[in-house]
This record gives structure tokens, C-alpha cells and sequence, in this order.
């Protein structure tokens, strides 16, 4: 038994409860003639847990703050809280004292007024309570540490009860999770009282049991408020200054490249509240492409609180491009009234067949007002995004059978079976109330498929296509991106000239029937591909003729699912009823089937869409250019054949396989060394070998 320089504290070895045998529980006031053990030691100063030890005068810790902390959940245990004091500073140790005090300790000052005459101040809690722990800290082998020097724990004050003490100011904290359902309830427009009712409810405890007050929900909620507020005022300074200097910005561009363009809007108070742009590639483009675009409006920048808003399209080769972008103060009917307005400006008053756009009844009014004969769309990708949120809660376990009843509702054809399904469907899962359910067929026009299909859409409402769009945006956005670097990077992202060519891969043949190879010479190897698929495919059908040149097509395999494909001979005009063609502006499986019964070896010309073919390329190059490009392209078709049919003689045989491969490799590198020996420039026109066929 050891007795310590403190006053009566006596150590006995116990099991602590978090079952470490190194860590000690103390008792105050026990002497050898009444302790129960004569196992008495000296506290472990490596102890790992030492929530049960009194502090003493000797006591190690790392920091001032890990010290602080000890004490302070020493004090909640017993009844009162602390408070830091005061510290001294040395050019040698910095900080190295320390002092902390019972949160009565001292006595408040008294308050004067300029006249000289009293405060009525609040009664004060201080009472020069006396208990303390002063900490000195010493430096050795380069290693800091905090000593006890001075510790009391007598007070002159009674200590609180566990259900008194957590009233504390020290111990009233709001958690990270309460104060978010705090500002969530407050902006919802609780009244603080009912906050705290709801919280109380929330956490199944009594009234006046969390571990905070009203008041101090009702300080938090304030501070808050005036935090925001500042910061608002803050952004909008930025916001207004960064907006000023991207207009600076714009008039810089346009005095450098005469065809950029670009519009803004401000409010009444000569703020600018909307700004919209494209670039001179971008109308060329939209001249050759815009017969389909996608509207995103899908972005919003916090730092700003602008939304941004892209025009896209795709061109030939199945390339997304960019045909303006805007950014609007709001999401209201009139400002993307505004925003269209401005893009039919910029495009030279070209409105598109069709617009694929987000579900906001806001644009759906929008595009309605300002483009009346466009069809509008909504991607299927968009709706089912937000299927799962709306009715994920009144569903519950049955919103997979939810998802799977409305994937078959979307897949149906006929408008009168749509709206027969999709009544049933309601009366099912007992949605015949549900604002979403009313909006979603409210809309019905612009997302289902027996209303969507037949009108054009280039291939841009498909999930690969909204890939394409999330990539742009991912190079686009930064954490950080001011509007004036914003900017500038999608400038890099819409310059043509700089993008890849995809057109110059190299296309296969699969099927060698003439309608294939007859399309390959005309079509981008994107578009060829869409075709090639279509044509494999179209082997898997047989064929019926009916009255009147029509043909029912028919799988092999399915029973269902039959087409009706009606043959002109004299016009050379087919159309298909899965309308494929005049969605995608390639002719279907089916389509093609009949063709090749009727012994057709290439595809009426009607059936090569112009956005489809090689020709249609973007840059639009000069006749000197499209000379070259003419030339280019039958010489590298003159080389593609001799090599298609070199690589299919020489596959007979190993033998032939191995000459050719030495042969071909050492003819190439003598022609190689002669044209380098060639002159680099002459007085005659060059081929310009460097334009792709495809272009």
C-alpha cells in the first residue's frame, strides 16, 4: 500500500469495466484501516483508459488539449464543468502553462456605464470556486508533454446531479445530424418550439430530455441564419464581379472571331440575370446536324446559383456536339422562353424536328410556346431516374413489380392499348391520386413510345448517347471553376477542328451482299455500322406476302411481334411499321429483308439521309479542299481494295501469309524511302492524302 502526496487518495487495484487489468478506478478519502484490499498502488501513467482516474499532481498527457478533455469529462462525471483560464508563452516553449478552473472559479467583473453608474446585470454563476488543474509542460528528447502541477478538486458549491449537470452550457451540444434536421424543419417554417417536439418525438425520449434546450435550438437556428445571410451577400458580390469580367470576357471573343455570338438579360435593377452563347462551328454545325437537339439544363453551380444549360446534337459520325450553352438566374417558364428565343436567334431561326429535354413542366411550357412544330421528348433514361424516388414510399416491396409494369407500358405501340394498360396499371398499385402519376401522364405525349415512335430522333434519346453527355460534362466541371475558366474550357470542348475523326476506321464487310458494300461507300462508318447491324439481323426473318405489295415479316423464333412492311415498286418507296427509318434514319430489318427478296443491290438513294452521309462533314471545306477530298477519296478506295484483296489471298495458306508479310514490308519501305527523297513542294496541285475518304 502506497500512500501519494495528494490529499487521502488511496489506489485500488480493480478491473476497470473496460476490462483492462492496467487501468485503475479511484477512491477519495480511503485509508489503510478501512480499505478492503491491501492491493493499493500507484496509478499506471500508460494506462490506455483512465475515464476513471481523479487527476493528480504528476499526471502525463501528450497535449493541453487531450488534458483538457480528460478534465472535462472528469468534471461531467462529478457533477460540474470547466473552463480554460489562462496560459503562458515562453520565445523558447510557446504555450507551456496551462489552467483550467470549475466553471465557477473567480468572481465576474462589474460592469460600468460611460456615466460611471452600475449595470443590472444577470446574477452570475461564478463564486470563487477554488477547484483547478494547472498543467506546465516540459520538453525532453525533442518530446513534449503536459504535467499536472497543481490539481484540487474542493468545491464551495453543491455538484449537480446527472440530469442537472447535462443543462450545462458546456455540455449542451447539437450534434452534426440534429442541427441539419434542425435547419431542415426551421426552413420548412417550424417554429422552434415544435422543432424541439419534433425532435423529442423523432428520438422516442421524454420531454426536456435531449441533450440541449429550446434556447439554445433557438440561438443555433439565428447564428445560422445570420451565417448564411453574410454568406449570401458575399456570393453575390463574387457572382456579380466574376459575371461582370465573363461579359468582358464575350466582347473580346466576338472583336477576335466575328461569328461568336452571344445574348444577356438584366433585372431591374441593371443586374445581369441570364447570358447565353455559341460559337461560329457551332451554327455551321447546326445547319448540317440541328435537325435533332438535346436541351440539358441538368447542372447548377452553388457557388453561383446560375443553372447551365447546354444545346447539343450529334453529327455523322455519332459525335456529340455542342450547339450553345446558357446560363438562367432560374428555372421558370419565362426564362426558358428567354433561352430558346435567344437559341433560335444565334441559329439563324432554324428550329430543330425535335428537342429531347429533362421532365420540367417549366421547359415542357417553354418549348410548347416558342417551338410549336417541334416534337418534344422526353429520353426514357429521364423518367425512370426519378420513377424510384416518387414512388419508392407510397409503393414500398412493390415498386420492382412498379418499375417492371411500367418498362412493358413504355414498350407498347398502340396508343389505344397504352392508355388501357395504363389504367389498369394505376387501379393495381392504387396510384389514382399521385401527383406524379398525373404529371407523368400529362406528359405522355413526349415519353412514350406509341406517341414518340415514327418521329426522328438520330439516335440521341439511347443511353449511350447520355453517356456521351456525361463525359462532356466531366471534362467541363471543376470543384472550384470560376465562370471566365468555366468558359474557356467548354470553348476547348466545341472546337471541331480539334476533335477526333472517328470516320477514318476502317469497316468491314460481314455480309458481302451489294446492298452492304454499295453503303459503305456512301455512309459514315457510324451510320454504316447501325446499317450492318440491321442487315445481319434482317437474315433471321421470313417473309409473307399479303394483298396490295405488303409483306408481314415475321421472326423465326418469336411468334409475336409481327411488321408490316408495305413495298412501292413504282415510287421505290418502303415503309416498315416499327417506323424505325423515320426515327433513326436507317431503314430496319425488316425493311431490308424485302429488299433483298426483291433482289435489290443497293438502296434507293432516298434511303441515304444526308446527315448520314460521308459528304455531310463538318468543317464545310472550300472547292479547292473538297477537290483534294474528292481525289483522296478514290485513291484511298483503290488502295483499300488491293489491300482487301491481298489479306484474302494471302489467308489461304500459311505459305502465302509468311511471303507476303516479308514482301509487303520490304516494298513498303522502299516506296517509303523514295517519296522521302521526293521534293516537298512543287508548282502542281498535291493530293492531299491526309483527308480521310470518309470525310
Amino acid at each position: 500500500m502506497t500512500h501519494l502526496p495528494s490529499k487521502n487518495l488511496w489506489i485500488r487495484k480493480q478491473q476497470c469495466p473496460c476490462g483492462d487489468w492496467k487501468c485503475y478506478i479511484t477512491y477519495e478519502g480511503v485509508s489503510k484501516e478501512n480499505s478492503a484490499s491491501p492491493e493499493l498502488v500507484k496509478p499506471d501513467k500508460t494506462s490506455s483508459c483512465r475515464a476513471f482516474v481523479t487527476p493528480y499532481v504528476g499526471m502525463v498527457f501528450k497535449t493541453d488539449d487531450e488534458a483538457f478533455e480528460y478534465y472535462g469529462n472528469f468534471a461531467r462525471k462529478n457533477g460540474f464543468s470547466i473552463r480554460k483560464e489562462r496560459s503562458r508563452i515562453s520565445p523558447q516553449l510557446g504555450v507551456y502553462k496551462r489552467d483550467f478552473v470549475c466553471y465557477r472559479s473567480g468572481f465576474a467583473p462589474v460592469k460600468k456605464k460611460a456615466n460611471g453608474e452600475h449595470h443590472r446585470d444577470r446574477k452570475s454563476v461564478r463564486c470563487g470556486c477554488d477547484a483547478k488543474m494547472y498543467l506546465s509542460k516540459e520538453v525532453m528528447d525533442g518530446v513534449s508533454q503536459w504535467f499536472v502541477v497543481q490539481f484540487s478538486n474542493i468545491h464551495n458549491h453543491e455538484l449537480l446531479e446527472d440530469d442537472q449537470v447535462r443543462l450545462l452550457p458546456a455540455y449542451r451540444k447539437i450534434h452534426e445530424a440534429d442541427q441539419e434536421r434542425i435547419l431542415l424543419l426551421s426552413k420548412a417554417g417550424f417554429p422552434i418550439h415544435r422543432i424541439v417536439k419534433m425532435l423529442e418525438l423523432e428520438k422516442g425520449i421524454q420531454g426536456g430530455h435531449l441533450p440541449f434546450l429550446e434556447r439554445d435550438v433557438r440561438n443555433f437556428v439565428q447564428n445560422r441564419k445570420k451565417v448564411v445571410q453574410e454568406n449570401e451577400a458575399l456570393l453575390s458580390e463574387k457572382r456579380e464581379n466574376d459575371v461582370l469580367e465573363l461579359l468582358e470576357v464575350f466582347k473580346a471573343v466576338k472583336e477576335a472571331d466575328v461569328e461568336f455570338v452571344y445574348d444577356f438579360t438584366v433585372d431591374k435593377n441593371e443586374k445581369v440575370e441570364n447570358i447565353a452563347w455559341s460559337y461560329g462551328d457551332s451554327v455551321n454545325a447546326n445547319a448540317l446536324f440541328g435537325d435533332v437537339i438535346y436541351f440539358d439544363i441538368s447542372y447548377r453551380s452553388v457557388a453561383y446559383g446560375l443553372h447551365f444549360g447546354v444545346w447539343f446534337g450529334i453529327d455523322n459520325c455519332g459525335r456529340t456536339i455542342l450547339f450553345g450553352c446558357v446560363l438562367l438566374q432560374d428555372e421558370t417558364p419565362q426564362s426558358f422562353s428567354w433561352a430558346l428565343q435567344t437559341f433560335l436567334q444565334f441559329m439563324r431561326g432554324r428550329c430543330p424536328q425535335t428537342i429531347i429535354s429533362d421532365l420540367d413542366p417549366s421547359l415542357r411550357d417553354a418549348i410548347r410556346s416558342e417551338f410549336q412544330g417541334t416534337k418534344h421528348v422526353i429520353p426514357l433514361w429521364n423518367i425512370l431516374n426519378k420513377v424510384h424516388s416518387w414512388f419508392s414510399l407510397p409503393l414500398g416491396s412493390r415498386i420492382v413489380e412498379f418499375k417492371s409494369e411500367f418498362n412493358a407500358l413504355f414498350q407498347i405501340e398502340n396508343t389505344e392499348e397504352f392508355e388501357l394498360q395504363w389504367s389498369q396499371m394505376i387501379s393495381m398499385f392504387g396510384l389514382g391520386s399521385d401527383k406524379h402519376i398525373d404529371l407523368l401522364y400529362s406528359v405522355r405525349t413526349s415519353w412514350a413510345q406509341s406517341y414518340v415512335r415514327g418521329y426522328f430522333l438520330a439516335q440521341m434519346a439511347t443511353t449511350a448517347y447520355s453517356k456521351s453527355i456525361d463525359v462532356f460534362f466531366e471534362g467541363v466541371f471543376t470543384e472550384h471553376t470560376c465562370l471566365r475558366s468555366f468558359f474557356e474550357q467548354v470553348g476547348i470542348s466545341v472546337n471541331f477542328r480539334h476533335q477526333s475523326h472517328d470516320e477514318t476506321q476502317y469497316t468491314n464487310l460481314r455480309t458481302y451482299i451489294p446492298i452492304e458494300e454499295h453503303a459503305r461507300s456512301i455512309l459514315t462508318p457510324y451510320a454504316f455500322n447501325s446499317l450492318q447491324q440491321e442487315l445481319l439481323l434482317a437474315m433471321q426473318y421470313s417473309t409473307s406476302e399479303v394483298a396490295n405489295g405488303s409483306y408481314v415479316i415475321r421472326h423465326f423464333k418469336r411468334l409475336d411481334g409481327d411488321r408490316l412492311v408495305m413495298w412501292l415498286a413504282e415510287e421505290e418507296q418502303i415503309h416498315c411499321s416499327c417506323k424505325e427509318f423515320e426515327s433513326s434514319g436507317i431503314l430496319c430489318r425488316h425493311a431490308l429483308h424485302v429488299l433483298v427478296i426483291k433482289n435489290y443491290f443497293q438502296l434507293p438513294d432516298r434511303y441515304y439521309l444526308s446527315r448520314w452521309r460521308r459528304e455531310c462533314s463538318f468543317p464545310v471545306e472550300d472547292e479547292h479542299n473538297t477537290n483534294q477530298s474528292i481525289i483522296g477519296r478514290e485513291w484511298f478506295q483503290e488502295y483499300q481494295s488491293l489491300v482487301e484483296t491481298l489479306l484474302s489471298e494471302s489467308s489461304i495458306t500459311k505459305e502465302r501469309s509468311d511471303y507476303v508479310r516479308k514482301e509487303l514490308t520490304k516494298e513498303l519501305n522502299r516506296i517509303l524511302n523514295e517519296v522521302r527523297n521526293l521534293p516537298e513542294t512543287d508548282d502542281v496541285c498535291s493530293m492531299n492524302v491526309s483527308v480521310s475518304p470518309n470525310s
